[in-house]
């Protein structure tokens, strides 16, 4: 089996948060805790995939979180052009994963059922629940849905060979993980099951939870889909930036090679 090579793309980040905004449970909530986020592409030969599409300046601008490089200028160092996309894995609806779905219009999205239905379903007369997720993301993948675009997935299921998802919720009720085989072993982009090594590694939930049990379990999960702790990579830590290598740009990660450095204990 041909491995992937795999990039991470920094598109914007939140620099005056704290470490209660980031784990409950945790005995220095005041201290400063920032947020990277991310857009990964799985590429091999002529293939590409991309894991999420980040969300563009007018979210930005109505969530008060601006960007840094809008998804489809932040991923062309890759040389990938946004009309040339086929395929793009959801790892579930919120504003900052599914947020430049219309900057792709030829992609085929594939999304665990169980997301689309939250995030279409009664859970969303909640504020609180509703809050990560922006309707035009919704009716969008709803567009998709309609003009036979969407593949839906029940708990774990194939996109390419070396490329699988796995349901682990706790974030949101559908969040999906991705496993994909590279030059360094078995890879799972974890995107928000775990959003920093630390939640992974220490156990320690992330504050945005609809199910507790599920977000604990899938810490285990991912675990178990890499090859090594190593291989996990989470969805907005900044130490990802330090412990792989820039690939050109240094807002373009290369993960697929293995990090450079581990955490220090």
């Amino acid at each position: 089996m041909t491995p992937w090579e795999v990039f991470a793309v920094k598109y914007a980040d939140r620099n005056e948060r704290t470490r209660k905004d980031s784990f409950l449970f945790d005995d220095d909530h005041h201290l400063p805790h920032d947020m990277d986020y991310f857009i990964w592409v799985l590429r091999r030969g002529n293939e590409i995939v991309l894991v999420d599409t980040g969300y563009d300046q007018d979210e930005g601008d109505r969530r008060g979180r601006p960007v840094r490089l809008n998804p489809v200028e932040a991923l062309a160092p890759l040389g990938i052009e946004p009309e040339a996309v086929t395929t793009i894995i959801v790892t579930h609806l919120h504003y900052d994963h599914a947020g430049g779905l219309k900057h792709f219009p030829n992609a085929t999205i594939h999304l665990q059922a169980a997301e689309m239905a939250y995030a279409t379903g009664p859970c969303m007369c909640h504020g609180t629940l509703k809050a990560p997720f922006t309707a035009d993301h919704i009716c969008e993948a709803v567009q998709r849905l309609y003009s036979g675009r969407v593949v839906f997935h029940e708990g774990e299921g194939e996109v390419r060979e070396g490329v699988t998802v796995h349901h682990t919720g706790g974030h949101s009720k559908g969040l999906q993980a991705v496993r994909v085989l590279t030059q360094a072993g078995w890879m799972c982009l974890a995107s928000d099951t775990s959003h920093y090594y630390e939640n992974f590694l220490d156990a320690k939930p992330f504050p945005i939870v609809v199910d507790l049990d599920d977000m604990l379990q899938g810490f285990q999960t991912i675990r178990k889909l890499a090859s090594s702790d190593r291989l996990v990579v989470p969805g907005h830590d900044p130490l990802v930036r330090e412990l792989f290598p820039a690939h050109g740009p240094d807002h373009v990660i290369r993960l697929d090679v293995g990090p450079q450095k581990w955490i220090k204990s």
